[in-house]
């Protein structure tokens, strides 16, 4: 076991900045007000990551042989170098919740293809489906994660590039996505290179890869780059969300999003962040879209 401690200058909430970053996503262990845990694939080899909240400082321990690396990023997990000084909202609702969560930092992971394997699954499905699919895939092709816990450690791309569809439809995958993700998983050493690159040629390369569009793109360079001024066009719900909230409008579409959200430039994930997370739900009409079971299909 390795161990590092980082020290903090301003309050952190762990819970909220964790799950900004869609992590932990399937562990066993919950997140609480002081702990958290996270299973990844680094450069080094599998690692399982445990952090703990203490007065004025993060207190990490780490097992495997990637357990120098996730220390290291440690302060970019939790978005020790996240600057608000440069928002500012006006008064109203968005002011409001970041009050409510002062300790929410934008961290990033550095892991493109974690990032991408669960934002690939979640195309044009329920948040219920993607998510079954993604522990199954994890729980099928993962592996057990070192030191304590009883994590898992995601697939690496090299595992999930040799994968036929047809073993991916068995994890409720359709043909559709099963292809993007392996496609993913086949260009994954170019792909993970764009935590280095610059914003724009970041987003290029990421697009460059078939089925990965811009809403896919804005979900991972928020979740493995960092850019706090992503916005995924193209998202079901979104608009509707931000148009209810910051307009009191019931609909919306990705140009009327955009509008609203100009004021908040290059802060505009956050912004998403604190309205997702809050209890702000846009009106629902119609029935419910319904569950489908593709395993079975």
């Amino acid at each position: 076991m390795a161990t590092r401690s980082i020290p903090l200058s301003a309050p952190l909430d762990l819970p909220l900045t964790m799950r900004a970053l869609g992590t932990p996503a399937l562990e066993r262990v919950p997140v609480t007000a002081t702990e958290a845990w996270r299973a990844t694939s680094t450069p080094d080899g599998p690692a399982t990551l445990h952090l703990r909240l203490g007065s004025g400082s993060v207190d990490a321990e780490a097992w495997g042989p990637g357990a120098g690396w996730v220390l290291e990023c440690v302060p970019d997990l939790i978005g020790v170098d996240d600057d608000l000084d440069t928002f500012d909202p006006s008064p109203g609702v968005v002011r409001d919740l970041h009050r409510r969560a002062s300790g929410l930092r934008l961290g990033k992971t550095g892991r493109v293809f974690e990032a991408a394997m669960p934002t690939v699954l979640a195309q044009l499905v329920t948040g219920v489906e993607s998510k079954r699919s993604h522990r199954r895939i994890v729980a099928a092709y993962g592996e057990p994660a070192p030191g304590p816990g009883d994590l898992r450690v995601p697939p690496t791309p090299q595992v999930i590039a040799q994968l036929d569809y047809s073993e991916l439809h068995r994890s409720g995958v359709e043909r559709k996505r099963a292809s993007i993700l392996i496609e993913v998983a086949r260009r994954a050493k170019r792909l993970e290179e764009v935590v280095d690159l610059p914003r724009d040629e970041a987003y290029r390369r990421l697009q460059a890869v078939r089925g990965v569009g811009p809403w896919t793109a804005a979900y991972v360079m928020g979740i493995a780059w960092g850019d706090l001024d992503a916005v995924p066009v193209g998202d079901y719900n979104l608009p509707n969300l931000v148009s209810w909230a910051l307009a009191g409008e019931a609909r919306g579409d990705d140009d009327r999003m955009l509008e609203l959200l100009e004021p908040y430039r290059g802060h505009r994930r956050r912004v998403l962040v604190l309205l997702k997370g809050s209890p702000i739900k846009e009106p629902r009409y119609g029935p419910r879209v319904a569950l489908r079971d593709i395993e079975s299909s």
